[in-house]
């Protein structure tokens, strides 16, 4: 396939030739997480890995600690090194599901993550977060999970690819109202 010129002095024969050409995207190559990608990125329910992960010893589970209601391990597809996830061992698969324990104990966990994680790798900063539900990004959604992602000064990240648009369809003043409408009476 030959691609039109360019201009007079530029001519691109076929995407091969595209390799390497600047653009304004940076790219975040991550070929090990097609394994994940093919196997349909939702495990059998008898093969939650976060319910699978507290049977095994802490080294083959990746399991950096363990508390009472929650746990901590290393995320096997990692964003950036050091990359942790927080589980309550009961599988719940959203945030409004867990107990008062679990939370708190989610919390208390990712507090301490976050000093850890400061201290052996000296990052500047973090991603935490939990995608509720598979439309929203989640991994593995049926298995309340947060993610604890330590950021440093110019690392990669994904949000170059989007940061050229973001799609708000409601106006802030009228996302405000609906919510507070909608908060309990304390």
């Amino acid at each position: 396939m030959t691609v039109p010129p360019l201009d007079d002095d530029v001519r691109v024969d076929g995407s091969s030739e595209l390799a390497g050409v600047p653009d304004e995207f940076q790219r975040l190559w991550t070929p090990h997480r097609m394994v994940y990608i093919e196997t349909g990125q939702q495990p059998a329910p008898d093969a939650c890995p976060f319910c699978v992960a507290p049977t095994m010893s802490d080294e083959d589970a990746l399991i950096v600690a363990r508390g009472k209601h929650a746990f901590v391990l290393l995320n096997l597809f990692p964003y950036n090194s050091g990359h942790l996830l927080v589980c309550p061992y009961r599988h719940v698969a959203t945030y409004d599901e867990a107990t008062p324990e679990e939370v708190a104990e989610i919390g208390s966990l990712t507090q301490t993550a976050m000093r850890v994680i400061k201290t052996v790798s000296r990052n500047d900063g973090y991603n935490i977060g939990m995608n509720q539900g598979k439309l929203a990004g989640a991994g593995i959604a049926d298995h309340l999970h947060q993610h604890i992602v330590p950021r440093w000064a110019h690392d990669s990240n994904f949000f170059p690819i989007i940061a050229k648009t973001k799609a708000l369809p409601q106006l802030l003043g009228d996302v405000r109202r609906s919510i507070a409408e909608a908060w309990p009476a304390s």
